[in-house]
């Protein structure tokens, strides 16, 4: 994984069009995060990807650690915000390995890059705390603009990848089963799942909309009671 984001880290960086719904889509899911969790906890979050995240919760909470195993996106990140004090362990998740327990683990949109997602889940349990709670996101295949492309002809299958889901290495779309599916395997249980981001239609469409902000958080307020037709599914995870 590492490797193939080293050589398409320029999707990574901020020149296309999809950096609008990266916007909407990494900033609300790692805010809405933000409201869940307390304050005085430890969180070690897997990948870097455009650092929205990282942006939201460095300095938010009791320690902040980032898992990243690409150089070239370190170095992208750190170039993008050189002000950030995250601590950037530079790792790849498969050889990561440590005798701390946080008390919580974000897997922000990682799962649909990884060859084996439920072995990663349980590889991860092992450094949560006795209490501790695991943050998923994941891509939705079965969201609402996604099913309205499908009808209109313009998305012949659901589960299709985008040449730019392929550039920033994703493997697979996600539906609410099927995540239930992959957390369950890894001994897991859903306690909340959320939608992220309700999309109506088109990038381009909304964008030539001129929404204003106050619409688009409604849209992303509205997508947590309806996560079957959201951009992304964030399931608040439990081991027990």
């Amino acid at each position: 994984m590492a490797n193939h984001l080293d050589e398409h880290v320029e999707a990574y960086a901020g020149n296309s069009i999809y950096d609008f719904d990266n916007q909407i889509v990494l900033g609300w899911y790692s805010r809405r995060i933000l409201e869940l969790v307390q304050s005085d906890v430890s969180v070690l979050e897997l990948g870097l990807g455009h650092g929205f995240s990282a942006k939201v919760f460095a300095g938010n909470f009791k320690r902040y650690s980032i898992l990243e195993g690409s150089r070239s996106v370190i170095l992208n990140f750190q170039k993008k915000y050189p002000d950030c004090n995250a601590e950037i362990i530079e790792s790849s998740f498969e050889n990561f390995v440590t005798s701390e327990k946080y008390d919580v683990i974000v897997l922000g949109f990682v799962l649909e890059h990884v060859d084996n997602p439920s072995e990663l889940i349980k590889q991860f349990q092992k450094f949560l705390s006795p209490e501790g709670r695991m943050y998923i996101a994941v891509p939705n295949a079965e969201s609402m603009n996604r099913q309205l492309g499908h009808l209109a002809g313009l998305l012949p299958d659901l589960f299709e990848l985008s040449q730019n889901d392929i550039d920033l290495g994703h493997r697979r779309f996600y539906t609410v089963e099927s995540l239930k599916e992959v957390i369950q395997r890894s001994g897991g249980k859903v306690v909340r799942m959320e939608g992220v981001y309700l999309k109506p239609f088109t990038t381009a469409q909304i964008m030539s909309l001129h929404i204003d902000n106050q619409i688009v958080d409604a849209l992303c307020q509205l997508g947590i009671r309806y996560p079957e037709l959201s951009c992304g599914l964030l399931a608040e995870v439990v081991f027990s």
